[in-house]
């Protein structure tokens, strides 16, 4: 067995919405010998920022972030040829968040939950080239209609099933009515539906919602 002294600490990026877990995971990550800690986010966009001129192997991002969430920074990394391996650190771990950053490229997920040793654990496996992941149903995962939806789509399918019009929906969104027409048609096709009474129905289905 190789001497794992000898490793070179991982080079890491962290990026949370709260001051306070940024801290905790700064001196968490800081003060273990195998990890390099290259710097500490904000929000999702200044994470995007430091991919970009920064050197590391592993990104630990919360979920749920301001300007931009961990599916966008997901779903932005699959545009980029070369990214760090992403592991989601969420006190949101519902069923479906794990499923979806699975689905999305990410590597791992661990909930805040876990004792600050899981996390460690977690990031090194991710390093190694592990996917660390609860427990998901794959069937269910490879069944959700809304699974491969962006999150500009689950923001005007939430909309939809709001009762929002196509004009409201270019309000709020800031876009043009052609735009919401273009977003619609993609939608449709992503679910395999023709019009919006079916794609609200899809949603709630999805959602479980009405259901007994």
């Amino acid at each position: 067995m190789g001497d794992s002294r000898q490793r070179q600490p991982v080079d890491l990026v962290i990026a949370d919405k709260s001051p306070l877990v940024q801290s905790a995971m700064a001196t968490l990550f800081s003060a273990d010998e195998r990890f390099h800690l290259v710097a500490v986010c904000a929000d999702g966009d200044r994470f995007l920022e430091a991919v970009g001129r920064l050197s590391f192997r592993v990104g630990v991002i919360g979920w749920d972030m301001p300007y931009l969430n961990g599916r966008g920074v997901l779903e932005a990394l699959r545009e980029r040829a070369a990214t760090p391996r992403i592991v989601v650190y969420s006190g949101n771990s519902g069923s479906d968040v794990p499923r979806h950053v699975m689905h999305l490229g990410g590597a791992g997920f661990c909930s805040k939950s876990e004792s600050p040793e899981r996390l460690l654990e977690t990031v090194l496996a991710v390093a190694e080239g592990r996917m660390v992941f609860p427990f998901i149903d794959i069937h269910r995962a490879a069944n959700d209609p809304l699974a491969g939806l962006t999150a500009r789509e689950h923001e005007l399918l939430a909309s939809l099933a709001g009762g929002r019009t196509n004009a409201q929906i270019a309000a709020d969104m800031d876009i043009s009515l052609n735009t919401v027409k273009f977003h619609l048609k993609n939608l449709y096709g992503k679910l395999t539906v023709h019009n919006r009474a079916q794609a609200v129905a899809c949603y709630l289905k999805a959602r479980g919602i009405g259901e007994s």
